[in-house]
């Protein structure tokens, strides 16, 4: 029997993705190939809304600051503050313009007033608190540790000493350090490299004394202080990142964003694992099981045509859950004058009768008599599938047009 692009393709819905996955999933990592696109955060409220209602999923996260996305946690699962302050402070990185991301935050609310605390659903975020004007200072997420632990243990570093380490946050948010000059930044100073040893003893006591800081608190107070550990110790060492010297310095920061995001992705599946499946959603290059890589395009200097290659984040959980992971990766056909050639990947899932498809990449493999060509985007900021790692996509997501 002959295998066709059409056997392989059917109507998006969230059933029939959910039919590509294994069963063992416990987090669903969503893609996008670009940023901006209402038309994919937008599928991920209509496939969420799916999963929540028939498949058990309790919780998202989504390619946002993770301690910011605190706020936006406390309004849809205990109504704390309004949207509007959800939206403006619980979002980083221009996510809270997105009508799609308040939408989601106002869905989850109110599905949330009319379920017990143990059935609502959560909101996180992922990634670290990194802007791409720069990296936070680690104050906020290394005091507010100290400060869980000094209330029920006694410590050997005062808040005083740490403030001194620390310094003014203006030290640590130098934009210059980070773009032009790696010398301005004080990731490697004497005083960084002793807040990396304070922040390490500081996390081994929490797991240490987890049993009477759990009882004496809260499991969720315990994870909040994780959270900033994990936080604290994750931007102290990207601090150190920014100020290395070497040719590989911007590669190697992607390596750490990526390493935060994982680590941040595994704590919130062990958090759910009781509750139910989680659905991640940020971009293709973040969430997929394969090495990543970027063609730095005009406007990165002399690092102009490098290609960066890292682990991401996808790749680095993969490793750790097995088939508890699954990958969907979104891609899309012609947008504005942008139309694939016939003979890429996008190229030949266009003539599909459907407007949005879900795609079993096996079957697409066997219907296909040759790999397809990449596909060479029209500007920076759209990612094509790499035909050459589908293979390794648990389903293949096409919106015809953008």
């Amino acid at each position: 029997m002959t295998i066709s692009i059409r056997d392989a393709a059917r109507p998006l819905t969230g059933g029939a993705l959910t039919a590509l996955l294994s069963p063992a999933t416990r987090l669903l990592g969503l893609g996008e190939p670009t940023h901006g696109v209402e038309a994919f955060p937008e599928l991920r409220n209509e496939i969420f809304r799916h999963l929540v209602e028939h498949e058990g999923y309790r919780s998202i996260t989504i390619e946002s600051d993770c301690l910011t996305a605190l706020a936006a946690d406390a309004y849809v699962t205990d109504g704390t503050g309004t949207l509007d302050d959800a939206v403006g402070r619980g979002l980083s990185h221009g996510l809270g313009a997105s009508p799609a991301n308040r939408e989601l935050l106002r869905w989850m609310r109110a599905y949330n007033e009319r379920r017990p605390p143990h059935e609502r659903l959560r909101f996180y975020g992922f990634d670290g608190p990194l802007e791409m004007t720069g990296p936070a200072g680690p104050q906020a997420a290394l005091t507010a540790l100290h400060d869980y632990l000094a209330a029920h243990l006694d410590l050997a570093w005062s808040r005083e000493s740490l403030d001194e380490l620390l310094g003014p946050d203006e030290r640590w948010t130098n934009p210059a350090a980070l773009w032009a000059d790696p010398a301005q930044s004080v990731g490697r100073t004497p005083e960084a490299r002793e807040l990396r040893l304070i922040t390490d003893d500081l996390r081994a006591l929490l797991t240490a004394h987890a049993p009477h800081l759990t009882a004496a608190t809260s499991p969720d107070a315990w994870w909040r202080a994780d959270l900033h550990a994990r936080t604290a110790a994750g931007l102290l060492r990207y601090h150190a990142g920014v100020a290395d010297t070497s040719p590989d310095r911007v590669g190697s920061l992607m390596c750490l964003r990526d390493a935060m995001m994982a680590d941040n992705l595994d704590a919130i599946v062990g958090r759910e694992a009781r509750r139910g499946p989680t659905l991640a959603f940020a971009h293709n290059r973040h969430l997929q099981k394969d090495r990543s890589r970027w063609l730095l395009p005009e406007g990165w200097g002399p690092l102009a045509g490098r290609t960066l290659e890292w682990w991401s984040a996808g790749a680095i959980v993969d490793t750790r859950l097995g088939d508890r992971y699954a990958f969907a990766a979104a891609t899309f056909g012609t947008r504005g004058s942008d139309v694939p050639p016939p003979d890429t990947l996008e190229g030949l899932l266009s003539p599909l009768p459907h407007d949005r498809a879900v795609v079993d990449p096996g079957l697409l493999a066997a219907a296909l008599d040759r790999e397809p060509v990449p596909r060479v985007p029209a500007d920076h900021t759209y990612f094509p599938l790499d035909p050459a790692t589908t293979g390794r996509t648990d389903a293949i997501i096409f919106v015809r047009e953008i």
